[in-house]
């Protein structure tokens, strides 16, 4: 599928405010409300777009620490196991195969240590796991939604 401008437009628009109205949108991008409800469809028909959700600050709900653990497991261990085995978590936010030393990297938020700590304890549980390197996240420096397109080096926001 191809993605002009307008799309890239309007997907940032909705990456900024996804419950942005098609008006709304369509004032940005000069277009009417029907015609960004049609390309808002045409993208998620086509996978661009997988879904709209609320974005939560885990501080406000209580889940204030976080961290990193590489996973380093036995053999033949497929990266599928270790997806079955880390959706089971729900302090599992994120979960990755890796080039380096690790076989893969766990990134796990939780309410405090003790509950990090018990996460940790299920996750070295699994059968394919044989070691585990933890790195607490002390603060976040950057936390962007999904980037949208390369920056533009030309752009007055770049320049300053």
């Amino acid at each position: 599928m191809q993605i002009d401008d307008v799309d890239q437009r309007i997907i940032a628009s909705l990456v900024a405010d996804a419950r942005a109205s098609y008006a709304d949108i369509g004032q940005r991008v000069s277009l009417s409300a029907p015609a960004v409800k049609r390309r808002v469809d045409r993208l998620r028909a086509a996978g661009v777009i997988r879904g709209f959700t609320a974005v939560i600050d885990p501080a406000a709900v209580g889940w204030t620490t976080e961290a990193f653990v590489e996973l380093f497991c036995a053999g033949r261990t497929t990266p599928a196991q270790i997806a079955v085995a880390v959706r089971r978590l729900p302090e599992v936010i994120g979960a990755y195969t890796v080039s380096g030393q690790a076989d893969a990297l766990v990134h796990l938020r939780a309410a405090d240590i003790g509950h990090l700590e018990d996460a940790l304890e299920r996750l070295r549980a699994q059968p394919f796991v044989t070691s585990t390197r933890s790195t607490i996240v002390l603060s976040r420096l950057v936390d962007s939604p999904t980037v949208v397109a390369a920056p533009d080096p030309l752009s007055p926001d770049r320049l300053s």
